[in-house]
């Protein structure tokens, strides 16, 4: 079982940037050019959140691969859009699930089954035909 990253934005930079591995700096530039989006506080300091960890982490892994920093940014926009889609994807099979579990519960169980009707039918279509 995956463990949810926790939402509260409680590192200052100088804490993040070492857990990190990286400089204030670069985490600055980073959010320069849209790449991170740390909250602020009332003063203006920023702060980080585990959320923010592993976006850093998915940034570091794309640029080590040799993506520049536009193409982490488009990449990292279009994986967002993916998982976006995917989560109201399974939304939709889920409402279209539960509408068909819902339609069979509203056949009539009364309703006689094909079979039993097609042997009853083919009977007394034999009978006609012995008593003509």
């Amino acid at each position: 079982m995956s463990e949810q990253p926790e939402l509260h934005a409680v590192y200052v930079i100088s804490v993040f940037a070492q857990l990190a591995g990286v400089h204030p700096q670069t985490l600055r530039n980073y959010e320069r050019g849209g790449l991170l989006s740390p909250q602020r506080t009332s003063g203006g300091s920023r702060r980080f959140s585990d959320e923010d960890l592993v976006a850093l982490r998915r940034i570091q892994e794309l640029t080590n691969e040799g993506v520049n920093l536009e193409g982490v940014k488009r990449i990292m926009a279009l994986e967002a859009e993916l998982a976006e889609a995917k989560a109201a994807l399974g939304s939709l099979n889920d409402e279209a699930r539960d509408s068909v579990e819902q339609t069979h519960r509203h056949y009539r169980r009364d309703l006689v089954p094909v079979k039993n009707a097609i042997a009853l039918f083919a009977g007394a279509r034999q009978r006609e035909r012995g008593s003509s």
